[in-house]
């Protein structure tokens, strides 16, 4: 039974996905979106409402048809990923991380997705964005530490996602930028150690709601994610953080086709 609801699930997807293709124009330039500076990242949170598990199996995967509409719909302008939190963490089942250079198109598409038969069924949303900018401490930084940054991560499949939205407070930004730059060396010098291993993107959230950081990293090796996290507990700037976490959200990497097997079960 299960190997032919999977069969179903994977042919209405695959139809889709044909009709779509078929009227869509040619989708944004992911690579630039997530590599260049002045875009704006979008983590949206969503956990699945009660009603969802006690609908029929075939309902809730029609409906989840309407997901993959929506999110292909919009790829046109945006970059979208999908991550399965469901079962690692408490706050959500689902993350969405959405990179625009115009953030109207970001708030379109998650009004589509609310608006869609799937997205009738989400709740205890958790919504936060942030801008993409060069990096305002490395200039400064010395020249073997510069080199060190520039080495690429370990390739391959990177499976676990963790994002942690950080607030820092008054003093920090009172401070004189030559003490902060100091501070984010000694910052850089405790997370070296795994660069190679966690991958980590910084999003600048002052302004745009009530973060100053959103965190976003990928790694295969949670031990070193964890190891990485103790190593900055113990820097100075560490006690600048007024908020870190709250909430912390732990998911895996998978295509957008096998979270709807996941939660088509």
């Amino acid at each position: 039974m299960r190997s032919s609801i999977s069969m179903f699930v994977r042919l209405v997807v695959l139809v889709l996905v044909g009709l779509v293709m078929v009227s869509a124009v040619e989708a944004a330039d992911r690579d630039k979106l997530l590599s260049e500076p002045g875009v704006y990242g979008t983590f949206a949170a969503f956990r699945l409402d009660a009603d969802w598990a006690k609908q029929d199996q075939l309902v809730r995967i029609a409906q989840l048809t309407t997901l993959k509409g929506v999110v292909e719909q919009h790829r046109e302008k945006l970059a979208i990923d999908v991550y399965l939190l469901r079962g690692l963490s408490d706050h959500a089942d689902v993350l969405f991380r959405i990179h625009a250079t115009d953030l109207r198109e970001t708030q379109q598409f998650l009004l589509d997705l609310q608006g869609s038969l799937f997205g009738k069924h989400l709740t205890d949303n958790t919504v936060f964005s942030g801008l993409t900018k060069k990096a305002n401490y490395v200039p400064g930084m010395p020249d073997n530490l510069k080199a060190e940054l520039k080495i690429s991560s370990e390739p391959g499949l990177t499976p676990y996602v963790i994002v942690i939205p950080i607030r820092k407070d008054a003093d920090w930004w009172s401070l004189p930028q030559e003490q902060r730059a100091a501070m984010m060396q000694e910052h850089t010098e405790a997370a070296l150690p795994y660069s190679k291993t966690v991958k980590r993107k910084l999003y600048h959230a002052t302004g745009l709601g009530d973060l100053d950081f959103i965190t976003y990293f990928e790694t295969s090796r949670l031990e070193d994610f964890q190891s990485l996290i103790l190593a900055l507990e113990k820097v100075k700037e560490f006690r600048h953080n007024r908020r870190f976490g709250h909430p912390t959200l732990l998911g895996t990497v998978r295509s957008l086709d096998e979270i709807i097997e996941v939660l088509a079960q």
